[in-house]
């Protein structure tokens, strides 16, 4: 689970948009639904473009089955993360908590849509859950 720009924020940044919940539960709601369904979760969060792309290219060398990704405002312009993500040979799940097709125009395009196996959005922390089980479908089915 990667969690981009900001999120380390959530809880305290515009609570309209993406309530009050916090990165910590978020990813302690994903780590308990991970082991409900038998996987295992790492979560990583970084303000910082180059230390995100080098998480993805250790997830490369580390052999991961999947990607989670919210990017935030990433989304809209890093190619350096799409081209990092491109990399990877795992189906790649795009997430966001707010609705980014109902929000301001620049919001409306994701970079990496072109590689991302899907993308889930406007559900709040729920677009993580449903990510995470849309992810390990899509790792199993390649695997089988």
């Amino acid at each position: 689970m990667l969690h981009g720009i900001n999120h380390n924020m959530f809880g305290k940044r515009d609570p309209k948009q993406y309530g009050t919940i916090t990165l910590e539960q978020i990813d302690a709601q994903l780590a308990d639904l991970a082991r409900e369904l038998g996987v295992s979760i790492e979560s990583y969060q970084t303000n910082c473009e180059g230390a995100m792309c080098e998480r993805i290219h250790q997830a490369y060398q580390d052999g991961v089955d999947a990607v989670l990704i919210n990017a935030g405002a990433w989304t809209h312009y890093s190619y350096g993360l799409r081209d990092a993500l491109a990399i990877l040979t795992v189906p790649i799940v795009e997430l966001h908590m707010s609705n980014i097709h109902a929000r301001e125009e620049f919001r409306h395009k994701s970079v990496f849509a072109e590689i991302a196996l899907g993308q889930i959005c406007g559900f709040g922390v729920d677009s993580y859950l449903l990510a995470l089980r849309a992810a390990v479908s899509a790792a199993k089915a390649k695997q089988a």
